[in-house]
């Protein structure tokens, strides 16, 4: 494959000196752009979608020629995991998405397997190696999963939730036959994130959107330590490059200290924690990712402008900082907006960097 010409993402989460802060955006490929919208069309749903490579690397790179990012990310979707265990997904239109068979018994739970990816996941697979000899060098890619817990979240309540209440019913019950699923899902992730290393990703993200509803307690027990479990599992080096992982608990700003002894190479912030201050928390363990909050996209490029300069500085002119949104961009959100946000952060940062 060819060599990378812009390495800068890489370099700022293994905490080199950049000289800018990297900049990309959860969800960047998605219906907030027309070309998005057109290439879903083509495709039928959503889900036909992801399970197409060649429209999967399609839409992966339509950010990328729109702006100038600095790492496109897989596109997929964390729900084929538990799919390829048989769970059955399907996307309810207006609703989001659905299991038909969610784990609601102990025989359903012991049942569970984690699935081999390079067969029941091999779309996603053949994706990653699509999208890597698609952008020929240009930016990395970053591969994902979704973290055990939030996985779980999915698979027990059948779609999303307010709540959680069967999970956490299930948690205080039998918590032993949670982490009995949890276990099985961590292997599951493992090895379908190793064998998107394997297929050309250059860094992984573990999202773990949902670990913010649980308790201090709670969240130690049933989604950072399997986390962990993942990170400790995976391959952390190809072709004799380092390949970094970013674990990312939205809502778990208060638990870093934490999260920064998880083996993660950085974490990432949503907007509810000050930046600077978790750069302090933190120390030189991990680099950091965030932390814009995604509706403030929808202000005027100025303010656009202003916050992104706002994040930056508070940062300061350290390394180990790559520019995102708090979490993913809204689908209502003008592409011209996200042009604003990405030229602040790289010229503002370059301005610190020379200051």
């Amino acid at each position: 494959m060819s060599a990378l010409r812009n390495d800068t993402f890489l370099r700022a989460l293994l905490r080199q000196p950049t000289d800018y802060t990297p900049i990309w955006l959860m969800r960047q490929a998605g219906r907030y752009l027309p070309e998005y919208c057109a290439t879903r069309r083509r495709a039928g749903s959503f889900l036909q979608l992801c399970k197409s490579p060649a429209l999967a690397c399609e839409v992966t790179l339509q950010p990328l020629d729109r702006f100038p990012l600095d790492a496109a990310i897989l596109f997929s979707d964390i729900l084929t995991v538990p799919d390829a265990m048989g769970l059955g997904l399907y996307f309810a239109e207006g609703e989001g998405p659905k299991f038909e068979r969610p784990l609601r018994s102990e025989e359903a739970i012991r049942a569970l397997a984690a699935p081999d990816p390079t067969a029941e996941l091999g779309y996603v697979i053949d994706a990653v190696s699509e999208i890597r000899r698609a952008l020929d060098g240009r930016v990395p890619l970053i591969g994902f999963s979704g973290s055990p817990w939030t996985l779980a979240c999915y698979m027990v309540e059948g779609g999303a939730s307010d709540d959680y209440r069967h999970l956490k019913t299930l948690m205080l019950d039998r918590p032993e036959l949670l982490h009995h699923m949890l276990s099985v899902t961590a292997k599951a992730v493992t090895d379908y994130l190793n064998a998107q290393i394997e297929a050309g990703a250059q860094a992984v993200m573990i999202f773990d959107s949902w670990g913010g509803a649980l308790s201090a307690h709670g969240y130690r027990e049933f989604s950072l330590a399997y986390m962990q479990r993942i990170i400790a599992g995976l391959k952390r080096e190809k072709d004799g490059q380092r390949v970094p992982v970013i674990m990312f608990t939205k809502g778990g700003g208060q638990w870093l200290e934490a999260q920064a002894e998880a083996g993660a190479d950085a974490l990432g912030l949503d907007w509810t924690t000050d930046i600077g201050l978790a750069r302090q928390r933190v120390g030189d363990k991990v680099a950091l990712q965030g932390n814009f909050d995604p509706t403030a996209l929808f202000a005027q490029p100025e303010g656009i402008r202003r916050e992104a300069r706002r994040i930056l500085d508070s940062y300061g002119n350290h390394p180990g900082h790559v520019f995102n949104l708090g979490h993913g961009i809204s689908q209502h959100t003008p592409p011209e907006h996200v042009a604003a946000l990405v030229d602040e952060v790289h010229r503002h940062s370059r301005a610190l960097r020379a200051g």
